[in-house]
């Protein structure tokens, strides 16, 4: 999933727009009963949408069809830790897996019940990897641990090593022709590059020897943000030897961020464009007005709703039982930090010591 799916999973739709959740299990036996939950899921939509005055039944058996083609496009033997299911009238569904748990539960309303997505989405480091060689340039999508290679949109792209009366024969081996051809080359991977980038916005790690890096750097604008290197030439190199030489290089551009995230934050508060602490983030997010809001990774806060307003808790939300609670308010500044056109950075636990694990640059 991209920035821009996501994007259009928050917006507005006609009622009713139906969000299944559900924790599934990647192995046995948990993943045993996944599938008996899921039934019992879908009954409980067929049972509310034909309960409900306001739909239609031609309407109701129309997304419940939608959700059924979403549950065709999983394979729970393959599961994560979470399944999420949309489905909204004219036929519109959607399915996803992500690397965390959510609540179990079914939601009828005009839009869909994307906190889990933008979640998973937000806290999970992404990033591309572009792999250079004389033989061929390839993309790959990194996100968390996995790292998959990318076909469509111009990857994987080769030079074009053909004859020509005007260039002679280009060299593989780094004449001055094939430095010519190669040029083009990573020329035109940046242009595809910059596409997917314009869609989905992440930095970008270059692999290659030190000829190809030098030609990327020549060929890269502004709007590539490189996050660090790999030396040396690794065509047929496999995902997770990538995703392994990977590793160190992204943990050390986040610890770069980090710092200048801590830096942001502290010249925020001398403009008085700063807050720290939940409460008062939360109030300025709703606002509108959180342009940088700053969050460790594993900060969940569950709040109680009262009177139309999520009030923060201290402690595990177990204790509340009888109160209609909110398992994260987080979630929601995030969800809502980004409707409003907001930034939103996540860095390592314990990082903002100081700023109550949650802070916000804002913008007036």
């Amino acid at each position: 999933m991209d920035a821009v799916t996501l994007s259009e999973l928050r917006k507005p739709r006609t009622f009713p727009a139906v969000s299944v959740l559900m924790p599934t299990h990647r192995r046995e036996p948990g993943n045993r009963q996944d599938p008996i939950r899921l039934r019992n899921l879908l009954a409980e939509v067929r049972r509310r949408l034909h309960e409900d005055g306001r739909v239609a039944p031609a309407t109701a058996e129309e997304v419940l069809r939608g959700l059924e083609h979403a549950v065709r496009d999983v394979d729970l033997r393959h599961a994560e830790d979470g399944l999420v299911l949309f489905a909204a009238p004219d036929g519109e569904h959607h399915a996803f897996t992500v690397d965390q748990p959510v609540d179990e539960r079914v939601v009828v309303d005009t839009t869909f019940a994307t906190r889990d997505l933008v979640a998973a989405y937000t806290r999970r480091s992404s990033y591309w990897l572009v792999s250079l060689s004389d033989q061929c340039a390839r993309l790959w999508d990194g996100r968390g641990e996995e790292l998959i290679e990318v076909t469509g949109g111009g990857f994987p792209l080769k030079p074009d090593l053909r004859e020509d009366e005007s260039v002679g024969r280009a060299s593989p081996r780094g004449a001055r022709h094939g430095d010519d051809q190669h040029r083009l080359l990573i020329k035109n991977v940046v242009t595809a590059l910059e596409r997917r980038l314009a869609h989905d916005r992440r930095p970008v790690i270059v692999a290659g020897v030190t000829r190809h890096q030098a030609f990327f750097d020549d060929a890269a604008g502004p709007h590539v943000t490189i996050a660090g290197r790999i030396d040396g030439a690794y065509e047929g190199a496999p995902a997770t030897t990538l995703a392994e030489l990977a590793r160190p290089v992204l943990h050390a551009y986040e610890d770069l961020r980090e710092v200048a995230v801590l830096t942001e934050l502290e010249a925020a508060r001398s403009l008085q464009r700063y807050a720290g602490g939940l409460g008062e983030v939360m109030r300025l997010v709703e606002e509108g007005r959180g342009e940088h809001l700053v969050v460790e990774r594993g900060y969940y806060a569950p709040a109680v709703k009262t009177d139309d307003e999520l009030v923060p808790v201290e402690g595990p939300h177990g204790a509340l039982r009888g109160a209609d609670v909110v398992d994260d308010v987080v979630d929601n500044v995030i969800e809502t930090t980004l409707e409003y056109g907001g930034e939103v950075t996540f860095v390592s636990d314990g990082f903002l010591v100081d700023h109550d694990r949650i802070a916000l640059v804002v913008r007036f």
